[in-house]
Formats: structure tokens, C-alpha cells, sequence
């Protein structure tokens, strides 16, 4: 997408030197825009668990450029445990996003039995490069599946605009390029069907006001920032026609967990007749898992995110404030479950499926 009409995506080799890879460091949007460098496993690892790239797409494209990077850097020996020591690193650095472990296995077997140097290096870079460019196509696809769901709304209401509430960021800036969620907005917006976005905060880490308004803004589509505890106000009065959110991990049963709140959200639509769809590439499903409350593990991050908050002082340098009693204990649990029977369809780069287990094999036969 773009920043001050300049293309980026939001992981991208060094042209003059593919060995480095480029980020967004993202904890600084919106006031600053900071491209960072990312030259060791222990650099992704850092990047991955300290929230600079967050987001299911993009966790799993970072941590797949980690293994190429493992590759670049691996020794003449004991390459198997080097490797293995790579990935266990990465994997523990975010939990519930199945795009990491996904985005890691694959380059894993991606070099199974292979042991020149050069041709590690080789594929580990051709596997992170396609990991990367199938994120953003499929984030492309899920827009183009989601805008009838926007088109029909639009026509509905006469060509007013469709309001439209998203949760957290699944944006751009959570995948490669395009977003989950963000995508059949962006696509309707290309169209010129007149829409409007509202941004939930998402504490603690606000990656609503900070990231998804951003993007609203660089895009020029029309949005405002509410109270994460408003959505359901805005539900009782008729003022939301559809709620579209991300996902980080969603069982073949179509359980699905997003950002802690999503839960709530479903729960308010469901009450108020506003249609839930979840938008995701199918990277994003564990086809392992049935039960998502008992099966998903759950991030517990530190609970500083909750008391401490980072933003713009008026002489314009980004500060961090305690916004609590230093002495109260906190706790910081990243993702909450909403449960199928409480979504309206799932948006995939293949389709719309219903929150089912039959309807996500109809689109996704091999799984059977």
C-alpha cells in the first residue's frame, strides 16, 4: 500500500544487499515512519516478539526471512542443530499466530536434505520471497471476495456510505501487503463505493488508533477512531452495517481468535443483527485444532503494556507515561476466542465459507 504516495510493503530484501532485510518498525506509527534492518535470527526474533512487525501474515513472512537469514549465517557444521535451534527460537516468540510455525515448517522441509551451503542460501530465499508474495496475493483475493458483501450493503442503503468496524489492525501493516480485514475496503474504496471506518483503539496496544487509522488516513478513506467499549453503542443505534476483523489462528471448525475484544464485538453483532465476517488467508487456519476455546493457546504478554502507554508529547517527542498505580497487578492475555456459531462467514483468498467445517473443506478440499 502506500505512504505519501510511495509503494511499500512491509518486509522487503535490501536490493543492494539481499542478505539484510527491511522493515516498518511499527512501534513507532503513526508520528514516525522507521525503516529497520534486520541482519541475525536473533534481529527477527526480537522484531516478532517485541511487536516492531506484528499481525498473522506478516509474523509468518518475518519469521520465514529468519530462516533464510539462519541459512546465510549457518556454520560449516552442526548445521541441523544450528537450524533447529533457529526455528525453536523463533517459534517461541508468539504463540497463537499459526502462521509463524507454518511460515517456519515449510522452510524447514523446504531444505530437508539438502547440505551445500549455497543451496540452502538459495531456496531459503526463494521460499521466504514466495511465503511473502502468496501473503499479499491472497490478501489481494480476500478483497475481491469481500467487496459483493460491501456492494450489496451500498446498494441497499442507496449509495450512502457503509460503516464498517474493524477491530486491532488487519491491515496492510499485519500482512505483506493489502490486509485481511482492510482488503475489501480497500477495494471498494478503489471502486468508488462510499464507505466509512470505525476504528476501535484496541488497548493496549492501540493498534487501531495507531495503525489501522493510519492507514485509513494514507488511503483518504473516511473513519473515525471510537472507544474500543463503543461498538456496541454504535450497534443498538444502527449506525454499524458491517463488522469485518481479522484472525491470527481459526480452527477447521471456524473457531477463530483475534485480538482480545473480538469476542466482544461478535457478541454485540450477534445481538443486534449486524453481520460478524472474518477475513484470512488460509495460512491462518489450523487444521489440527476443532475446539478454539480449549485448543488455541493464548498470549499472556507483560502486564507494563497495560500500565505503560507511548505517544506524542507536545514538544513533539514520543514519550512513555504510567497510566496506572505502579503496584497493581496486571494481566495482559492478548487474544480471546469467538466461537463459529457466532460468525457470519469467513472471507479466504479462495472464497466466502460459512464458519464451518463442511463449508471451509468445500473450499479447501485437500484438507478433508
Amino acid at each position: 500500500m502506500k505512504v505519501n504516495a510511495i509503494h511499500y510493503r512491509t518486509i522487503w530484501p535490501r536490493k543492494e544487499n539481499k542478505h539484510i532485510i527491511e522493515i516498518i518498525d511499527q512501534r513507532y506509527l503513526p508520528h514516525r515512519f522507521i525503516i529497520e534492518e534486520l541482519k541475525t535470527v536473533d534481529d527477527f526474533v526480537a522484531a516478532i516478539r517485541d511487536m516492531h512487525v506484528r499481525g498473522a501474515g506478516l509474523i509468518g513472512a518475518t519469521a520465514a526471512y529468519g530462516i533464510y537469514c539462519a541459512a546465510v549465517h549457518a556454520p560449516p557444521k552442526n548445521c541441523e542443530e544450528y537450524f533447529a535451534e533457529a526455528a525453536r527460537k523463533l517459534l517461541d516468540t508468539r504463540p497463537t499466530a499459526k502462521n509463524l510455525s507454518w511460515a517456519v515448517h515449510r522452510q524447514l522441509t523446504a531444505i530437508a536434505g539438502i547440505s551445500a551451503h549455497e543451496e540452502r542460501i538459495r531456496k531459503t530465499y526463494e521460499t521466504a520471497s514466495r511465503i511473502a508474495d502468496e501473503d499479499a496475493d491472497f490478501c489481494r483475493r480476500i478483497g475481491e471476495h469481500g467487496l459483493q458483501l460491501i456492494k450489496d450493503i451500498s446498494k441497499r442503503k442507496n449509495g450512502e456510505p457503509v460503516n464498517i468496524l474493524t477491530h486491532c489492525n488487519a491491515g496492510w501493516l499485519a500482512f505483506v501487503d493489502y490486509g485481511s480485514a482492510t482488503a475489501p475496503i480497500y477495494a471498494a474504496h478503489r471502486e468508488n463505493i462510499p464507505v466509512h471506518v470505525w476504528v476501535d483503539e484496541t488497548r493496549p496496544w492501540n493498534q487501531g488508533s495507531k495503525l489501522t487509522a493510519w492507514e485509513m488516513f494514507q488511503e483518504g478513506i473516511a473513519h473515525t477512531l471510537i472507544a474500543d467499549n463503543a461498538g456496541g453503542h454504535l450497534m443498538q443505534h444502527g449506525m454499524v452495517d458491517l463488522v469485518i476483523v481479522g484472525s491470527d489462528r481459526t480452527t477447521r471448525t471456524g473457531d477463530v481468535a483475534n485480538k482480545i475484544g473480538t469476542y466482544l464485538k461478535a457478541l454485540a453483532a450477534k445481538d443486534n443483527n449486524v453481520p460478524f465476517y472474518v477475513a484470512l488467508p488460509s495460512s491462518t487456519i489450523d487444521w489440527e485444532l476443532r475446539d478454539g476455546l480449549r485448543e488455541i493457546p493464548i498470549e499472556n504478554r507483560s502486564g507494563d503494556e497495560l500500565k505503560f502507554i507511548t505517544g506524542l508529547s507536545q514538544d513533539n517527542k514520543l514519550t512513555t507515561v504510567m497510566c496506572g498505580l505502579s503496584e497493581t497487578p496486571a494481566s495482559n492475555y492478548a487474544f480471546d476466542v469467538t466461537p463459529a456459531r457466532l460468525v457470519s462467514g469467513i472471507i479466504t483468498e479462495r472464497g466466502i465459507a460459512a464458519a464451518s467445517e463442511e463449508s471451509l473443506l468445500q473450499l479447501f478440499p485437500e484438507f478433508a
